[in-house]
């Protein structure tokens, strides 16, 4: 006789995650306030600098982004949006090419507005690590959003003060009196010039060194390691002998600050600290195009060519890249629900928060 064997299925049981429990994780428990998050995601074919400039911003958007978000071709607009909702999505920042040169969209999910910007020049972050000469990105770097600083944009323009408003709105606020340095470590700044109306978009990383220690001292209380002293006759020809380029750095009064608390072992509460920025890209320099009141449509709030054959000129140069995800937008709705949902799907698996 057959033997019949008892082979229990594996019931695969989905974890039930309570409202309550997504809505703490999308509230800050210090200030209460909503934490912005964010999708960086193309429209249409990119070469290969954007998309590692795409990359890169994805990076700079850390922690509150999806940093290894994948596309399909098949993905369009809606898909992204429909994904946004459950996930706390609350900007987006869309890269496109033309024939003319790319352009970078940042919209206000679910209903706008959207404001459209020329990339005139860029440098990847990879770029600027080759052009110093001791880059420095630490691995603890992103696990904190980086500070804003906007500069030049109090011209009482309307356009601009939506500028300020949608990119304040980005990055999550903060409470000065419950902050923690430690938590403070890059910065972004963002610098208008009225004369040309380009924007200089720059990414730094902070850096606090001790006034009055010298590199030698700063380097052997940080590493832990015995210095090599079988050239020296005494001890204090380490702490006062120079070299290493910057051993004694001018210490200025406008870049020194008072800690509060401890950071390190060389930077310590009631100390006077120098603070230090080093660029770690990505570098852009943008020029504000157009404002539309929806999301990558909409009445047009503003325009930097005006009403006429400039502006018409303007929209057939961002034609070619918004054209893809509106031709998208036509083909996806024509198509059948379930892969609609397909889409959906997809987004959802490769992200990661």
């Amino acid at each position: 006789m057959a033997r019949f064997h008892n082979r229990k299925k594996k019931v695969f049981v989905k974890p039930i995650v309570k409202k309550n429990q997504q809505q703490q994780s999308n509230v800050d428990h210090i200030t209460g306030n909503k934490i912005p998050k964010s999708f960086v995601f193309s429209r249409g074919k990119l070469p290969g600098p954007l998309r590692q400039l795409q990359m890169d911003l994805r990076k700079l958007m850390l922690p509150y982004t999806a940093l290894n978000l994948k596309e399909k071709k098949r993905n369009n607009l809606k898909d992204f949006l429909n994904v946004a909702g459950p996930m706390g999505v609350t900007h987006f920042l869309i890269l496109s090419k033309t024939e003319t040169s790319p352009f970078l969209r940042v919209a206000k999910t679910p209903q706008g507005p959207t404001l459209t910007f020329k990339i005139h020049e860029y440098s990847l972050a990879v770029d600027i690590a080759q052009s110093q000469l001791r880059p420095r990105c630490p691995q603890d770097l992103f696990k904190n959003p980086p500070l804003i600083v906007l500069s030049g944009f109090a011209t009482g323009d309307e356009h601009l003060k939506l500028t300020t408003t949608m990119f304040k709105n980005i990055f999550p606020d903060i409470d000065i009196n419950t902050v923690k340095l430690s938590s403070c470590q890059r910065i972004v700044l963002l610098n208008y010039n009225k004369d040309t109306k380009l924007i200089d978009f720059r990414h730094y990383s902070i850096r606090l060194q001790p006034v009055g220690v010298s590199r030698r001292i700063r380097k052997f209380v940080q590493n832990h390691q015995v210095p090599d002293l079988r050239n020296l006759q005494d001890v204090s020809d380490f702490v006062t002998k120079a070299g290493y380029g910057s051993e004694s750095e001018a210490d200025e009064e406008a870049a020194t600050v008072t800690l509060t608390s401890d950071l390190s072992r060389v930077n310590r509460a009631s100390t006077k600290s120098a603070v230090k920025l080093q660029e770690i890209g990505p570098r852009m320099t943008l020029q504000l195009t157009k404002i539309e009141g929806g999301l990558c449509s909409g009445e047009i709030m503003f325009s930097e060519y005006g009403n006429g054959g400039d502006k018409r000129k303007a929209d057939s140069e961002e034609g070619n890249g918004k054209e893809d995800g509106e031709n998208d937008d036509e083909m996806e709705d024509s198509e059948e629900d379930n892969e609609g949902e397909d889409n959906e799907e997809n987004i959802e698996e490769s992200d990661e928060d």
